[in-house]
């Protein structure tokens, strides 16, 4: 006698779009480049003095771009309202909605603090902005105990937006990808690279190439962490020591795409590392290649992990498209990050010579 079975799949559009990818990439980046920034700006470290001003302006190219791709994801700008009409405790997400601002707000008052000398030093040239950078100086002076103070509140919010943004992902059991203790520590590290690569960026356009064994030897340490966090994770997939981890490796079994991305994953990781550990004047490639690899590990988990079926063996495969929700979008918000660039470059100097 023969037996039929008839496998059943249910596969759907992803919940998550690149928005998605996009907040958490941009809103991870700023509070690292925040980070960076203190050195130079609250230690008053004079090897880090060029470094901190070059991290601040990404801290807040990003972190003010950010929340653009997060209302892009909420489909309906107003429902972010809804957040605090009826807020639910409970919920990883409704508390983002309060830490969001905390830290941006504490950043952009740090960023006021700091700038404050620059500005009225800007306000005693002639210029057509003259009066409006007096204005902005209020003053002008350098009060060290306020920006402590604001550098500390700001990275209390970085702290809660760092740990928010993993625990937010982490606890949907649905995806086996996303189900992981290791996947806050794996944002918090790939946001620490991809702060730094954006701030090496920023020194190469400023021309600053002198800082470049500095990130250079930072941006190793948070590879290497990133890897150890990857490592661990695959241990405890393949010894089953996480069920999460060992239903997302057997759901990737037999794929090509998986493999392929894997490769791809531990690859350029791994040309990240050699590159800053062996061309340590170099700063374009191992930016671009600490950005391209945030970005990825953000990618794979949003797209890849959505694409894991939650039940039955049907898998959902997501392509990009030339619609606002995909590729035009992605290139839409690297547009609002270069204008933000173009603006705050335009508006006042971030090189070293600039006083503040």
């Amino acid at each position: 006698m023969n037996t039929s079975v008839e496998v059943l799949g249910f596969a759907r559009e992803p919940g998550w779009l690149p928005w998605a990818v996009q907040y958490f990439f941009l809103i991870g980046i700023s509070t690292a480049a925040f980070f960076l920034s203190l050195p130079g700006l609250v230690w008053r470290h004079p090897d880090w003095r060029g470094i901190s001003r070059r991290a601040l302006l990404a801290a807040l190219v990003c972190g003010l771009t950010a929340p653009v791709a997060l209302l892009a994801d909420l489909h309906q700008p107003g429902r972010f309202l809804n957040f605090y009409l009826h807020p639910n405790f409970g919920s990883w997400m409704a508390w983002g909605s309060f830490f969001i601002p905390l830290y941006l707000l504490g950043l952009i008052g740090y960023a006021w603090l700091c700038l404050r000398p620059q500005l009225a030093e800007m306000a005693k040239h002639p210029s057509p902005l003259a009066g409006l950078y007096r204005k902005l100086a209020y003053g002008g002076h350098d009060n060290l105990s306020a920006i402590k103070a604001a550098a500390l509140l700001t990275a209390l919010g970085a702290a809660l937006v760092l740990l928010y943004s993993g625990m937010e992902v982490m606890v949907v059991q649905a995806r086996s990808l996303w189900n992981t203790a290791l996947l806050p520590l794996i944002f918090a590290a790939t946001a620490m690279t991809g702060g730094i690569g954006m701030t090496a960026l920023f020194e190469a356009l400023t021309g600053n190439r002198q800082s470049a064994p500095v990130l250079n030897q930072w941006l190793a340490r948070g590879v290497w962490a990133t890897l150890a966090l990857l490592i661990l994770w695959l241990i405890f997939g393949l010894s089953g020591t996480s069920t999460a981890a060992a239903d997302a490796l057997g759901a990737m079994r037999g794929s090509f795409g998986w493999l392929a991305t894997g490769v791809w994953l531990f690859g350029s990781t791994l040309l990240t590392l050699w590159l800053a550990r062996n061309y340590q004047t170099s700063l374009i490639m191992p930016a671009l290649l600490a950005l391209h690899g945030a970005w990825l590990i953000r990618w794979i988990v949003f797209i890849g992990g959505q694409s894991l079926p939650k039940m039955g063996s049907t898998s959902a495969s997501y392509s990009l498209t030339l619609t606002p929700d995909s590729l035009l979008g992605i290139v839409g918000m690297a547009g609002l990050c270069l204008a933000l660039y173009i603006i705050l470059t335009s508006l006042i100097p971030w090189d070293d010579q600039a006083k503040a």
